[in-house]
């Protein structure tokens, strides 16, 4: 796996590195399938999860070990989508607001579980190059994922929170391909927001009585 580790090309005196490269355009793609809904989405993010477990083993022990959550929570997203197929006209799964006592439940998770896995960090500093905002990207990315596993809009709003720590995090630790990507990610979680909260709104409409199906 060294050689996922080895410099792609230079960009803007960036070095960028294969991992970075391939692990984030799968993470793109794994954002764009999400917004279509696509089944796909969780084996792509899988992937994702994969390739930068294989870059991260061996000398970042700490990243490597995200990656394993990471991929667990792809794991549950597909079983749960999977299995809530058929909900919607067009067979995929259908986007709903989250509930008072899951936004509580999220908000409370993802800020217990940041000073946890920062205090985590800080006691073991090989885990992490910038404990606090490093650990708040990695719960947020958790939690976010967890949303959209269950269909929820909250997802994309979470996604934004991430980003909001994530771009300017990879760029100042060179990993600016991450940072570019996160970038875009932003454009995409703007879109896909609106998107699924159409959906949402369509869903939640009564029929009207004698109207077709």
């Amino acid at each position: 796996m060294n050689s996922l580790n080895s410099e792609a090309f230079t960009l803007l005196d960036q070095h960028i590195l294969w991992s970075d490269m391939i692990g984030n355009i799968l993470g793109l793609i794994t954002l764009a399938l999400g917004w279509r809904r696509s089944l796909w989405t969780w084996p792509v993010q899988f992937l994702s999860g994969l390739v930068l477990f294989g870059a991260f083993y061996g000398h970042l022990t700490g990243s490597a070990g995200k990656q394993v959550v990471v991929m667990v929570v792809a794991l549950y997203g597909w079983w749960q989508w999977s299995r809530s197929r058929g909900r919607s006209a067009d067979g995929q799964i259908t986007p709903r607001f989250a509930g008072r006592l899951e936004r509580a439940a999220m908000a409370g998770a993802a800020a217990v579980g940041t000073v946890a896995v920062a205090l985590l960090f800080k006691a073991y500093p090989s885990l992490s190059w910038d404990p606090w905002p490093d650990a708040y990207i990695f719960v947020g990315t958790i939690v976010a994922m967890y949303a959209q596993a269950r269909g929820m809009v909250e997802f994309w709003i979470a996604w934004l929170l991430v980003d909001v720590v994530g771009v300017p995090l990879n760029f100042a630790n060179g990993y600016a391909f991450s940072g570019f990507v996160y970038v875009i990610y932003g454009a995409l979680v703007l879109w896909g927001m609106r998107d699924w909260w159409l959906r949402s709104r369509k869903a939640s409409q009564p029929a009207l009585e004698g109207a077709p199906a």
